[in-house]
């Protein structure tokens, strides 16, 4: 299967399970992978014979920013239910990143990878 893949796409959202994180908000970056069929837009060379990877973008973006979930689970899920919703794509892979979460020891990032197909 053929693949578009982005990655590293960063906002500042409102999740996380104490009210007060959710308030603040953080940062947040996603990875993902959309299983399509993309041989008939190499050979048009059109845009309109694939997926606008722009658009993807920005309902990702716009989910992570609108919404707010306890859990990044949650955002993944919605994620990748709207992707498979609004695009013709087969599967998405995603890897949704809480990036510097608050807690006690420090870490680059905690992160949840879901696998869904329509």
């Amino acid at each position: 299967m053929d693949k578009l893949i982005l990655k590293g796409i960063r906002f500042h959202g409102y999740h996380g399970v104490p009210e007060a994180e959710r308030q603040v908000g953080g940062s947040y970056e996603i990875d993902a992978i959309l299983g399509c069929a993309l041989k008939n837009s190499g050979s048009t060379d059109a845009l309109a014979d694939t997926i606008d990877y722009a658009e993807v973008v920005a309902r990702i973006v716009e989910i992570g920013t609108q919404h707010s979930f306890q859990l990044i689970e949650a955002l993944a899920e919605k994620i990748a239910t709207v992707i498979l919703e609004q695009f013709p794509v087969d599967e998405v892979r995603l890897t949704v990143k809480k990036l510097n979460p608050p807690i006690e020891q420090p870490i680059n990032y905690f992160a949840v990878e879901i696998f869904r197909n329509a």
